[in-house]
């Protein structure tokens, strides 16, 4: 027993035992190492809510992420890596896929859906600067690099916009900027811009007219948008969080670290490429006054291929040798680029542009990596997306731009087929001749392997038929296929 138990039970023996038990508890609490601090391991934790742990600081990350894509290129670099590989070049493309009453896909009419649908897409939002496929990849890169972003869905006649087709319907884009971490009103359930329900359901967000950060931002008022209207992606890893927060949160000091580090180096190695030299003198009793200047200085003729012969006796011409750059730089940034790379679910190889290594290396990084692009492929487009074309769908057949056939079956309109980023081929002999087996051995479609290659089948289809057809007008010869080069022999011995 502790001395100062002992000591109260004389008094109270009671109140000792409390004390004793209560002692025990805590040992038994404390039965993991882990949650015992000491001297050299504090153990932070932190168990406020997601909402509490974002209430200020979503907004100093956005800014140090903005700051940090502006000024460093390797910042830049993993973004663009990120977008490149999320959306892709063109977009997350759709497939139009109605049937009709027999179950049949109605090709005509999915042409025609699509055709519809590319003349929209050319520009879809409300300031008509951006395609669709550009549209998307600013909101990949925003709720990124930010965290989050905001659609609102335009529909139907609005005051002062006027629709570029005749579907009547555009998307308005925002930064989350637009939407106040700092408003919140525990009366009307408002939590950091977003008005809940009692079950935590988003009702409306709470925008701003004008960007806050504008000439103006007193001026700013928010208006209430419905939640019907609007889409909020956002970058979370915690349940019930409401804002989102920026890929680069977990290693934008090992960013900064980089950056600091690679300009300490540069300045070092532009200091190491200036030669400098000295003169050692010798004894104070050999030199003569009037080898000086009136202000003291020494004149000495330095030029490319000069020969120092009016040395003073006793004096030697030395350089200072400098190390820079250090032989440490790049083992060092490789190590740090790659924990960067598994904080922002980049490849390494991509954001780092070093491809060393062999085809099965290469191979399984690629492999290993896609999974995360696929990932926040597959989220962007489940939230972004198939909304936006859905809603298009819907308001192309309301605006009598797509006139439904009598012999599609109308619950299939929404029949989608989204065409995500694939992951690219690292040796084309051996992937084609990977889909090739598979073909054969009816592992596959042939619908399935084009889609994989970012095409639509439909159209690949139309463009083979449209060649043919020209070669047999033309009477091209088509060229002989190529015999398979014999087996190798077993050497006899």
């Amino acid at each position: 027993m502790h001395p100062i138990d002992a000591l109260i039970g004389v008094f109270s023996p009671e109140r000792a035992v409390r004390r004793w038990r209560a002692r025990q508890a805590l040992k038994i609490a404390a039965a993991y190492e882990a949650a015992k601090p000491n001297r050299l391991r504090k153990n932070p934790g932190d168990n406020r809510s997601g909402d509490a742990v974002n209430d200020w600081d979503i907004v100093t990350l956005r800014g140090q992420a903005r700051h940090l894509e502006q000024n460093h290129d390797f910042a830049f670099g993993i973004l663009t890596t990120l977008t490149n590989n999320v959306v892709g070049p063109r977009g997350i493309s759709v497939e139009f896929q109605p049937k009709t009453h027999a179950g049949e896909i109605d090709e005509g009419f999915a042409r025609e859906m699509q055709a519809a649908f590319d003349e929209w897409a050319k520009r879809p939002e409300t300031t008509r600067q951006f395609s669709w496929a550009k549209s998307q990849r600013l909101l990949a890169l925003t709720w990124l690099r930010d965290g989050e972003t905001l659609l609102r869905h335009l529909q139907g006649s609005i005051p002062g916009l006027t629709h570029r087709t005749t579907v009547p319907y555009s998307i308005e884009l925002f930064e989350p900027d637009f939407l106040p971490v700092e408003l919140n009103d525990p009366a009307k359930r408002i939590i950091q811009g977003v008005e809940k329900s009692a079950w935590g359901e988003e009702r409306a967000y709470w925008l701003y007219d004008d960007h806050p950060g504008g000439n103006a931002p007193w001026k700013m008022r928010t208006r209430r948008h419905d939640a019907a209207t609007m889409e909020h992606l956002k970058f979370v890893r915690r349940l019930h969080q409401t804002r989102g927060v920026s890929i680069f949160a977990t290693v934008m000091n090992r960013i900064n670290d980089i950056k600091d580090y690679e300009e300490a180096e540069r300045v070092a190695a532009r200091i190491a490429a200036t030669m400098v030299g000295y003169i050692q003198k010798g004894s104070p009793d050999l030199y003569n006054p009037d080898d000086f200047d009136q202000e003291g200085r020494r004149l000495l003729d330095i030029r490319p291929g000069a020969i120092f012969d009016d040395l003073q006796p006793g004096e030697t011409v030395g350089t200072i040798q400098s190390n820079r750059p250090s032989g440490l730089l790049t083992p060092f940034l490789e190590t740090m680029q790659r924990m960067t790379a598994a904080g922002t679910m980049a490849n390494f190889s991509t954001i780092a542009r070093n491809y060393n290594g062999t085809y099965s290396s290469q191979r399984q990084e690629l492999v290993e990596g896609w999974t995360n692009y696929e990932t926040l492929s597959l989220e962007f487009c489940e939230e972004v997306v198939e909304p936006v074309v859905r809603r298009w769908v819907q308001m192309a057949v309301l605006g009598d731009t797509l006139r439904v056939p009598s012999r599609i079956d109308p619950a299939t309109l929404m029949s989608l087929d989204f065409i995500t980023p694939t992951m690219p081929w690292i040796n084309p002999a051996h992937e084609a001749a990977a889909d090739e087996i598979l073909l054969e051995n009816v592992l596959a479609s042939p619908q399935q392997i084009i889609r994989r290659r970012g095409r639509n089948p439909y159209e690949v289809l139309d463009q083979v038929a449209a060649w043919q057809k020209e070669v047999n007008e033309r009477q091209v010869t088509q060229p002989q296929k190529r015999a398979p080069a014999p087996a190798a022999q077993p050497k006899s011995d």
